[in-house]
């Protein structure tokens, strides 16, 4: 099993959302976050005096999915929240090594 974490653009969320339903992936985790990239924040001027945002607002999105999985929901995700532009955000992959539905005791691949 591997985890999927993707940090997007806080407007997007709803069409990557959209578009992981379409492929039956349907359990998800959803934080809002703030952090930066290489763009190191930005400058913004408010009432004629310039101070600077260092910390972008972002959502962070996380799925569980099996294995075989991985591949369409990295593509869901990545097509889904392009822009194009500095800030688009990161998808990390990762192993998981145990899973248990708390409910049920059910382990693993039958728990997702």
């Amino acid at each position: 099993m591997k985890k999927v974490e993707a940090i997007i653009k806080p407007y997007k969320i709803e069409e990557v959302k959209e578009a992981l339903a379409a492929i039956d992936i349907n359990g998800m985790t959803i934080t809002n976050v703030k952090g930066y990239g290489r763009q190191q924040g930005h400058s913004e001027l408010y009432r004629g005096a310039e101070y600077v945002v260092d910390l972008i607002p972002k959502v962070k999105l996380e799925v569980i999915v099996s294995n075989d999985r991985v591949e369409e929901v990295v593509e869901a995700i990545s097509k889904n929240s392009q822009t194009g532009k500095i800030g688009d955000g990161k998808i990390f992959v990762s192993t998981v090594d145990k899973t248990i539905r708390i409910r049920t005791g059910e382990e693993d691949e039958e728990a997702l």
